[in-house]
């Protein structure tokens, strides 16, 4: 039997180690993946779950399979499962849905929860706050660099993003908490609010646990990650809750 929960997760980087292996956290993403499906309808995946991604034509990232097979579990039982692609990975095309069964979605969409509206996306290249990142973005999702990155070896491409990514990793500083005045995303909500009343915003991409209040009746959430803090959202059909997951890893 369905259920009818809908839950939320962002920046799980797997591929990468932090303070936990890459395959610590995988395990224990399944396991909370397992343990939700029990009351989920919908599981929302929202960006940067790889650390890289790219597919070739005939050559895929290696490992994952644990994910991957849980993923197509969960579709199969009926669950609906939809993927926001991030900035670390938009290379996603073909293979992976079709293998997993989950939508993929590549902007920022509002979605009709009843009663109440949602605003949803990674987060990344929101807005005129970051020029540099925006135009970069313009350039990867181009299909020309696309092409030419495929020429690429993969055993060397790979190298070179994941080389990237641990750079990029290194020069950004996340804050305990978000600055709610100086915060690009707040920002971001804000112009949204001026067009139209959001009942929730739920991002990811900062790496930041957070849950507040905008305007009076606007709550604004980042998911924070699956990386040090763990951390997801769950609506169920009344209020929607920013919690983290206490199961410790092996």
């Amino acid at each position: 039997m369905i259920g009818k929960h809908r839950y939320y997760i962002s920046d799980a980087h797997l591929g990468i180690d932090a303070e936990y292996t890459s395959e610590q956290r995988e395990t224990l993403l399944v396991q909370w993946l397992d343990e939700i499906s029990q009351n989920a309808g919908e599981i929302n995946l929202v960006g940067d779950i790889f650390d890289f991604w790219f597919e070739y034509k005939h050559v895929v990232p290696a490992g994952f399979v644990r994910l991957l097979a849980k993923l197509r579990e969960l579709t199969d039982r009926g669950i609906k499962i939809k993927y926001y692609t991030g900035n670390h990975d938009m290379w996603i095309f073909g293979y992976l849905p079709k293998i997993t069964g989950v939508e993929i979605v590549r902007d920022t969409e509002i979605i009709n929860l009843g009663k109440e509206l949602l605003f949803i996306g990674h987060g990344d290249g929101l807005g005129a706050y970051d020029k540099k990142y925006n135009l970069l973005k313009k350039i990867f999702n181009s299909k020309f660099f696309q092409f030419l990155f495929k020429l690429v070896h993969p055993e060397l491409s790979f190298r070179i993003a994941l080389a990237w990514s641990a750079t990029s990793r290194k020069s950004h500083k996340y804050p305990a908490k978000i600055n709610i005045e100086d915060e690009y995303l707040v920002k971001y909500a804000k112009t949204i609010l001026e067009k139209q009343h959001i009942d929730y915003f739920i991002f990811g991409h900062r790496h930041i646990p957070t849950k507040i209040t905008l305007g009076e009746k606007t709550t604004f959430i980042n998911l924070g990650d699956w990386l040090m803090n763990f951390t997801y959202a769950v609506y169920d059909g009344e209020k929607m809750e920013l919690l983290s997951y206490k199961k410790k890893i092996q």
